[in-house]
């Protein structure tokens, strides 16, 4: 079947698949593909036609140039920037100033002529297209020509066509691709060039972006990452912008859930649109109110452009006969008078060839050991450390002064930049997201990056010494001076099995894929006060009761001052109680996900009075204490009537993560409940507000980490699922000590034997009582004999910081080998 078309100048879409990558290149081929065996599944493809490799050897023997071509490259070296700019030039004039064969003119005009009357526009010689290459060693899983080459987007007219044909085939020849091929190997003439003639859509009235079905950063293969901004996509390519970033996890997807686990709004400034301007066919415009107070997608789309991915990921790892993670472009329609009305479309797939790659069964974490005053900090690409001296550079003409081993410094990159950040210990832009240029290039280098930074080269000074941190969640900071870091590498397979339960304690959703890497058995603790104070920072009562204060602000200046910062931070949210219900069920559901199908353990609020008025708008709701850690805090909020309208905003969101997104492996644990009577009115007002006990095996725990919870245990034991011994308070409660007072800090440890006996009493009472028990405070991290006691006591499972799991789990293992424990 090959050999029937091998010779052909256009090949259509419904002509090729996968198999034909030596004939039209990886783009083409996967285009095909899809637009072949996808549809009949729902995925939208546009259709277009190939120009083969073929036509492109055709075209370079008949204008008898390549000779002359490689005299030129004869003596490239890619190392001496000035003499790889010089070469790329001038052989990409002598491309775009060769002759054309004629009967390929033909060809492709004949073949334009065709689409355009598909698309109801025949003879009119003004169809918009896209030119975009698709090179024949493009897309390999080795090897990610993406990008390498140029594409011209709204091209009309055969005469427009065929000069961005040419130009597509001169950028066979740009820098970056000269130095990429060189560098991974491929002679300069193994490499052909095909072109897409793909019908556009028309995304500049509508958006568009990319999609990766896997996570970016961790690998974590459970997660459909999406981005998405006005207009043409170009801008989130080039970095222009800073798109919308949304997560879908996929195996609650595939079970028919709403499996949304994240929603990011970004840049809302400027979109890329068609023009007629001039020689121009594409421009930048402000975006409308409207679209600034808005999600770029709804939710319905998310979770459309989640399941195409799935399928295309499914189809594509069947062919392969591996899992085969894709990286996927796709936009919306927005006229609708030639394509389709408001239909989203995929215009791109190929592989993902970061983590695709990564064979090895061991993982370095990085982390700093020591702090630095940080110049700025946008979004981390990666999960290293680089540092060195810092070269600020405007332009790509400026390339030249970069040296190895320097920090980039700029504005943004784009693909002629990659012959220098090939030799950069770290990246730092002031603009882009997770899918621009320079993201993707320092993915695939494994370079750490921090993007978005806004005005790093403005800060940052060309000489100045600095350590780009991208280890430290989803924000990177860059800091003055050489710090200290150190890095971990750990194989999961040498880490022995244990009885006890290793569980980790977490409360940053963006470190959960991270986590969820570290061999564990679930999350024993995930904090809520780590999501409302780094995701959401008002205070709920302040959004509930919004429109009142609209009311107040009126004639109140700081009441105003509130109201200006509650509209800021919810943008794209008209009914502000939903903000808080979403961005909470989304923060436990990153964390519930990175850990799924182990159980993750989400304790409520316990934030005290004076950390709940330090939310925006707090102070108007929070009286003052003379001890807070005392005070006003956990089970008693809850049921209480100034409170009790913010705690159904907490179960919501719980009920939505379990309920809507599917993640059932979140269980609930109440903190600071001072009687058995406050445990039942708590676990009541809960099924009140959607989360009822045993539902959907929805469990319930209790903290024990006041002296009446293990004097009681047997009460709380016939009200709740399990405990969790939480040490810090225990501790405090037991000793009759404020633990925040430095004053009697050396009387502080949970190692006193009072202590230890009232961990060793509720142990006894829960295995009498049947129930679950583990302990979540900060003993067992800290101090290894601790642990060792908490073995012997015959605790079920123990939750530990990350960077201790490991260490924790050693310890384990060798006490229940003395002991003789079996591991289940």
């Amino acid at each position: 079947m090959a050999g029937d078309k091998s010779k052909n100048y256009i090949l259509w879409f419904s002509e090729i698949g996968i198999e034909d990558v030596p004939m039209v290149g990886g783009k083409n081929a996967s285009l095909g593909e899809m637009y072949r065996k996808l549809h009949d599944q729902g995925i939208n493809v546009p259709n277009g036609f190939a120009i083969t490799a073929y036509a492109y050897r055709y075209f370079l023997k008949y204008a008898g140039i390549e000779e002359e071509i490689k005299k030129i490259l004869k003596d490239l070296d890619t190392a001496d920037l000035y003499n790889l700019m010089r070469k790329g030039r001038e052989v990409r004039n002598i491309i775009r100033h060769a002759e054309f064969p004629p009967d390929l003119t033909h060809a492709i005009y004949e073949a334009y002529d065709k689409l355009a009357e598909e698309f109801g526009q025949a003879g009119l010689d003004n169809l918009d297209v896209a030119i975009r290459s698709s090179a024949t060693a493009e897309d390999l899983p080795d090897a990610s020509f993406a990008g390498q080459q140029d594409t011209f987007l709204n091209v009309r007219g055969k005469i427009s066509v065929l000069d961005a044909c040419k130009k597509c085939f001169a950028s066979l020849f740009t820098n970056r691709a000269i130095s990429y091929r060189h560098d991974k190997g491929f002679d300069q003439f193994e490499v052909s060039l095909s072109i897409a003639v793909q019908k556009m859509v028309r995304s500049d009235s509508a958006y568009s972006g990319v999609i990766f079905s896997i996570d970016t950063e961790t690998g974590f293969k459970d997660a459909v990452f999406i981005t998405a901004a006005y207009g043409l996509g170009e801008n989130v390519v080039q970095g222009a912008v800073n798109p919308d970033e949304y997560y879908v996890f996929k195996p609650a997807l595939k079970k028919g859930k709403r499996a949304i686990i994240s929603r990011k709004a970004g840049d809302r400034d400027i979109k890329m649109v068609y023009s007629l301007e001039d020689d121009s066919t594409v421009k930048n415009v402000a975006t409308t109110l409207a679209e600034r107070h808005r999600y770029v997608l709804d939710d319905d789309e998310i979770l459309q452009l989640a399941r195409w991915a799935c399928i295309i990921e499914d189809h594509y790892s069947k062919e392969a006969g591996y899992f085969k993670p894709m990286d996927i472009e796709w936009a919306k329609d927005g006229d609708g008078k030639t394509v389709g009305s408001g239909k989203l479309f995929v215009v791109q797939a190929r592989p993902e060839t970061i983590h695709s790659q990564k064979s090895s069964s061991t993982y370095e974490t990085y982390r700093l050991i020591e702090k630095g005053e940080i110049l700025v900090q946008g979004t981390s690409v990666g999960t290293k450390v680089g540092q060195g001296v810092a070269n600020v550079i405007e332009t790509s003409a400026e390339i030249g002064k970069f040296r190895e081993g320097e920090v980039l410094i700029t504005s943004m990159t784009d693909p002629d930049w990659e012959p220098i950040m090939k030799s950069a210990s770290a990246i730092v832009t002031n603009k882009g997201g997770r899918t621009c240029h320079a993201a993707i290039v320092s993915r695939e280098l494994g370079i750490p990056c921090v993007i978005g930074t806004g005005n790093a080269d403005e800060v940052i000074k060309t000489g100045q010494k600095v350590t780009v941190s991208c280890c430290e969640g989803e924000t990177g900071y860059v800091y003055d001076g050489l710090l200290k870091y150190e890095v971990q590498t750990t194989n999961p397979d040498e880490i022995p099995r244990t009885r006890t339960r290793i569980m980790l304690n977490v409360g940053i959703p963006e470190k959960a894929f991270t986590q969820g890497m570290i061999p564990n058995d679930g999350v024993g603790l995930a904090r809520e006060e780590f999501i409302i104070n780094s995701h959401i920072g008002i205070h709920p009562l302040a959004l509930i009761n919004y429109e009142e204060l609209k009311k107040k602000a009126k004639n109140d200046q700081r009441i105003a001052g509130v109201v200006y910062k509650i509209d800021e931070i919810t943008l794209v949210y008209e009914n502000k109680t939903d903000f808080f219900v979403d961005k909470l069920a989304e923060g436990i559901s990153r964390i519930a996900a990175g850990f799924y199908p182990n159980d993750v353990i989400v304790r409520l609020s316990d934030f005290k009075t004076n950390e709940y008025e330090n939310l925006l708008g707090g102070y108007l709701y929070e009286p003052k204490e003379n001890n807070p850690m005392l005070g006003w805090r956990g089970a008693s909020r809850y049921y209480d009537e100034a409170f009790k309208p913010a705690f159904e905003l907490e179960c919501r969101a719980i009920h939505k993560a379990r309920s809507e997104v599917g993640l059932t492996n979140i269980k609930v644990m109440v903190p600071f409940c001072r009687t058995p009577e406050e445990g039942k009115k708590v676990i009541a007002l809960m099924k009140e507000f959607g989360l009822t006990q045993a539902e959907d095996g929805l469990e319930i725990y209790v903290m024990c980490e006041i002296p009446s919870n293990v004097i009681a245990a047997d009460q709380f034991a016939e009200i709740f699922d399990g405990f969790s011994i939480g040490s810090n308070d225990l501790t405090q409660l037991a000793l009759g000590l404020d633990r925040d007072s430095s004053l009697v800090s050396h009387i502080y440890d949970e190692r006193n034997e009072a202590v230890k006996r009232l961990v060793a009493q509720v142990i006894e009472v829960a295995k009498e009582k049947g129930k679950k028990i583990g302990i979540c405070g900060q003993a067992p991290s800290d101090f290894p004999e601790f642990a060792e006691f908490l073995v012997e006591c015959g605790i079920d499972s123990m939750s530990v910081i990350p960077d201790t799991a490991i260490k924790t789990r050693l310890v384990v293992a060798a006490k229940e080998k003395e002991l003789g424990i079996n591991v289940e």
